[in-house]
């Protein structure tokens, strides 16, 4: 698939996607436009379902919206605010760490660049990138199993893991789409391209997917 091809297609996407659910932290840095909510909300979203990111994210922030407050919370308090998310112990002392991390090092603020990011205890590259794109709106790509899936099974990338198609996709897709692919392919992800027996029946782009590995659909 070249790049002309996937330009139609993403953009019957864009226009399919207000039909679908908006994933979790999308909503949170929309309704706060903060870059340390937007981080905080990554870290909490990481295995685990979107609706109960949202609630753990709302019952949190309504206590601890700073890096400053969040550290007067104990992570026995920030457990019980966060549960059930999964890994919420880790995810608590994670919490205070890159509070007091943003406090020693960056005044309060959350870094915008990559590498400062990655630094941060339970930071991985789609938190890093999805930080820097909702909470920063600077350019990057943010690789999640969605993206690295559905950008393999239309035929426009042939990788392994979503590290190396985060690497492929800097190298090939049009900037222009490097914020905007993770909202839409989640979203599609989330609600027609199933990993397994996908909705193509209902799918606006079926007929421009080449649709690899796709065993069985609906």
């Amino acid at each position: 698939m070249n790049n002309s091809t996937l330009h139609t297609l993403l953009s019957i996407l864009k226009a399919e996607y207000p039909k679908w659910k908006v994933p979790v932290v999308t909503l949170i840095a929309e309704r706060s436009n903060d870059p340390y909510q937007v981080l905080i909300s990554t870290v909490l979203s990481l295995r685990t379902k979107d609706e109960v990111t949202i609630e753990a994210s709302r019952s949190l922030f309504a206590r601890a919206t700073t890096p400053a407050q969040m550290l007067k919370l104990s992570a026995e308090t920030i457990q019980q605010l966060i549960y059930p998310t999964g890994f919420y112990k880790t995810k608590s002392e994670n919490l205070r760490r890159i509070s007091q991390i943003l406090l020693d090092e960056y005044a309060g603020n959350v870094p915008d660049n990559l590498d400062a990011l990655l630094k941060l205890p339970g930071v991985g590259r789609k938190t890093a990138n999805l930080t820097i794109t909702l909470g920063f709106g600077k350019p990057g790509i943010c690789v999640d199993t969605h993206v690295h899936r559905i950008s393999n099974r239309f035929g426009y990338i042939k990788t392994k893991t979503p590290d190396e198609s985060e690497m492929v996709l800097r190298e090939k897709l049009p900037q222009e789409w490097w914020i905007p692919i993770n909202d839409i392919l989640v979203a599609f992800g989330q609600g027609i391209c199933k990993p397994i027996s996908p909705f193509c029946s209902k799918c606006k782009v079926s007929h421009i997917c080449e649709r690899h590995g796709v065993g069985k659909s609906r």
